[in-house]
């Protein structure tokens, strides 16, 4: 821990979010015990685990990152923004998520009702 002595407090901020992200990346894939079937993705859990250090309220108001409920950005913009990130503070997920997370992430964002 002493090599994260010097970070700036939204460096480790930064590096606590990294640390979740790469917990979804390099675990795998969930199986049912009985059917050995995929388990179904929470992507409630994902958001919030992922997104949610910025997108406050599950992404309903404003925080470190803006309110994403009632967007009026494209799907398109999200997936880029998503996959690419936005510097200074957002980072990059596409190396982390699959297509299928992003696109159920862009659908939570779309479910979200746009008052808290």
């Amino acid at each position: 821990m002493a090599r994260f002595r010097f970070l700036p407090i939204a460096g480790l901020r930064l590096a606590v979010v990294l640390v979740a992200v790469s917990a979804h990346a390099q675990a795998p894939p969930l199986l049912d015990q009985e059917s050995g079937q995929p388990v179904t993705l929470n992507v409630e859990s994902l958001f919030a685990t992922s997104c949610g250090w910025c997108h406050q309220g599950g992404g309903r108001v404003a925080g470190r990152g803006p309110k994403l409920a009632g967007t009026d950005k494209s799907d398109d913009f999200i997936i880029k923004q998503i996959k690419n990130g936005k510097p200074p503070g957002m980072p990059a997920f596409g190396k982390s998520f699959s297509d299928e997370q992003i696109q159920a992430i862009v659908s939570y964002i779309r479910g979200l009702p746009d008052t808290p």
